[in-house]
């Protein structure tokens, strides 16, 4: 039977969190002289920015449950994806001893949070399909391993985990979490995890404003979980990790759930099209099914091809060294001229002579710069 107390590091049991002057008093109105405040008013026109945000972020939490189908109480808001991925390292990973599972290809952040926590990482590669080899992460895990994450829809492949295999997983891991990345989920025909929040215990399950909500300069993450690990989240978190001028536009964007419905519907027409013509290319080896706001692509020679587009400003992202994505670019759906623009290079680039491009660069480094996300 899955128990978190027995998860968790032990001093986190015992932890005092830290207690703002926004916890000790909720209330919107007052004369507030409690949190050391400028009374005077901000250095900027464009707002009053003088107080404190609410550090819980109630007044979202409180829109976004009905829309997501969860409780307010089990929603934790970060700064991005991000911040809930390194707090649940560190609220349940002792350095040098436990460790976390990943499957690559997989989102670079799980590895990154684990390396900079001193957590060891064990990889169980997918299947050359992109799907989990279940048998293969059953026996993985250990008595140590406190995480295991699953990203669905996957990235950098894009395509959705078979679910009977998340399944098994959640059944069998009674001493881990299991966290389900979402980040892409709207793009995706198919119900999301936090509709099985109150079966699974040791579920949790991140998105973001990030995507589909367009509010990628906002750093917003979401994470769905029990009340009882979103208490502990919120014991261990910064206690104001997310600004007023974000909550306000979060509250805001919450109010056009239909504007974002429609943008998703606009970017999987482009995707259809997109994939469509990519396949009609001498060029193009495998265009891979996606769930996602993104096609994986091989082409016949991917690093000449990255490197031709970026000399023509057409920037993608080069996955050829990615393990299962040998030769392969990431190439996000743009808008119509976006898109055209991509496929009229592609096409173009084999009418130009090789002789006539500019050198991009001198070295790996220079010309095809690695980045440790693969937001």
């Amino acid at each position: 039977m899955f128990s978190l107390n027995n998860l968790l590091r032990p001093h986190i049991l015992t932890l005092m969190p830290y207690s703002s002057a926004r916890d000790e008093y909720t209330g919107k109105e007052g004369t507030f002289l409690d949190a050391n405040e400028n009374p005077l008013g901000s250095t900027t026109d464009t707002g009053d920015y003088n107080r404190y945000p609410d550090p819980h972020q109630w007044a979202i939490k409180q829109r976004l449950a009905p829309i997501k189908g969860v409780r307010p109480e089990q929603i934790f808001l970060g700064n991005g994806s991000d911040e809930p991925i390194d707090l649940l390292v560190r609220a349940t990973c002792v350095p040098g001893v436990d460790s976390l599972l990943i499957m690559p290809p997989t989102y670079g952040m799980y590895e990154v949070s684990a390396a900079v926590n001193d957590v060891h990482t064990i990889k169980v590669p997918l299947t050359a399909d992109f799907q989990v080899d279940t048998e293969a992460v059953l026996a993985a895990i250990t008595e140590n391993t406190k995480l295991i994450w699953l990203c669905s829809p996957n990235n950098p492949s894009g395509n959705l985990l078979q679910p009977n295999a998340i399944r098994i997983i959640l059944d069998a891991a009674h001493q881990s979490l299991v966290i389900v990345d979402e980040a892409y989920i709207d793009f995706a025909n198919t119900p999301s995890w936090t509709s099985e929040l109150d079966k699974y215990p040791n579920l949790v399950v991140l998105q973001t404003f990030s995507k589909a909500w367009g509010l990628a300069a906002l750093r917003l993450g979401m994470c769905f979980a029990s009340e009882e690990l979103i208490r502990v989240l919120n014991k261990i978190k910064p206690p104001y990790n997310i600004s007023a001028p974000t909550q306000t536009l979060a509250l805001e964007a919450l109010n056009h759930e239909a504007d974002k419905n429609s943008m998703v519907m606009q970017i999987l027409n482009e995707r259809q099209v997109l994939a469509e013509n990519l396949r009609s290319l001498s060029s193009v080896q495998i265009v891979h099914a996606s769930d996602a706001n993104f096609l994986l692509v091989q082409f016949a020679d991917a690093k000449a091809t990255f490197e031709y587009l970026i000399e023509q400003q057409v920037i993608v992202r080069d996955r050829s060294k990615v393990k299962l994505c040998d030769g392969c670019l990431r190439i996000s759906v743009g808008t119509t001229d976006e898109n055209e623009r991509l496929l009229a290079m592609l096409r173009q680039m084999h009418t130009v002579p090789s002789s006539a491009r500019l050198p991009l660069g001198t070295g790996e480094e220079a010309t095809k710069p690695e980045l440790v996300s693969n937001a």
